[in-house]
């Protein structure tokens, strides 16, 4: 199935399949009490979501949004759960995906942890480039606010290091 721009692939509580995501680049908000949403997550072609459900089943635990056109693959679930109570090998792939999704949030919090502002931005440019359709800027995707929560800075300083200021 395609998803266009800022179309929801599920919401935050609700309950359904698992996806597999073909192309494109989602992100997960998780929407607070004050009904402001926080950036968690983004999804990557190749990635099985949601992941806290990929081995048993759980309501999702945030809003799935595609920032681009996306291509994903429902998986349906009681099928899914079948297949990996019998099937090793699908079992490892499992692993293996969680492991490498693992990997990637360790990476988020090194950089979160150890680089300026600047180099933080810089970096998650360089990242999400990849992932973006040619000359597109992460603006065209993305609030200052939304790259600061996942940055962990200022809105301000966002706006201040995008405008050359910093």
């Amino acid at each position: 199935m395609w998803l266009h721009r800022n179309e929801v692939l599920f919401r935050q509580g609700e309950t359904g399949p698992l996806y597999r995501i073909q192309s494109g680049l989602l992100k997960i908000v998780r929407v607070q009490e004050d009904g402001r949403q926080l950036l968690l997550n983004f999804i990557v072609p190749g990635e099985m979501i949601p992941h806290h459900s990929l081995i048993s089943p759980k309501a999702y635990h945030g809003t799935a949004i595609a920032l681009t056109a996306c291509q994903v693959e429902p998986v349906a679930a009681p099928e899914w759960y079948a297949r990996l109570a019998v099937d090793a090998p699908a079992a490892l792939d499992v692993a293996r995906l969680l492991q490498t999704k693992l990997r990637m949030m360790q990476e988020r919090i090194d950089q979160l942890a150890m680089n300026s502002p600047a180099e933080k931005l810089d970096a998650f440019r360089h990242w999400i480039a990849a992932y973006l359709p040619p000359d597109t800027a992460i603006t065209d995707l993305l609030t200052q606010e939304e790259i600061g929560q996942f940055l962990s800075i200022r809105r301000e300083t966002v706006n201040r290091l995008l405008r050359g200021e910093c």
